[in-house]
């Protein structure tokens, strides 16, 4: 299945965090906090301004993001968990 999400909107594939701290010690699965990166699988063509012009996103399919720890929706598009968020949920963009 394709699914391209609309207007300003991004969907998003967490990147699972370190199993283990920089000393070594091993963090269980349920001491683990949701990571807040992520990478764009899908983005919308953008929104429009009052004009009608098309107001473009500015990240792309493959920008790896951080976000917030609350953002998103959390679906489930051919048995992978994904997250649907605003491009504004967004924080920054990892170069």
């Amino acid at each position: 299945m394709t699914f391209r999400p609309l207007h300003d909107r991004v969907v998003v594939r967490r990147v699972e965090s370190e199993e283990k701290t920089k000393g070594g010690i091993i963090i269980p699965d349920t001491a683990k906090e949701k990571p807040q990166e992520g990478l764009i699988v899908a983005a919308g063509l953008g929104t429009r301004d009052e004009d009608g012009e098309r107001i473009p996103l500015d990240v792309k399919e493959g920008d790896r993001v951080l976000f917030g720890k609350w953002s998103g929706t959390e679906v489930k598009i051919d048995g992978e968990d994904l997250l649907i968020m605003k491009e504004s949920d967004i924080l920054g963009i990892i170069g």
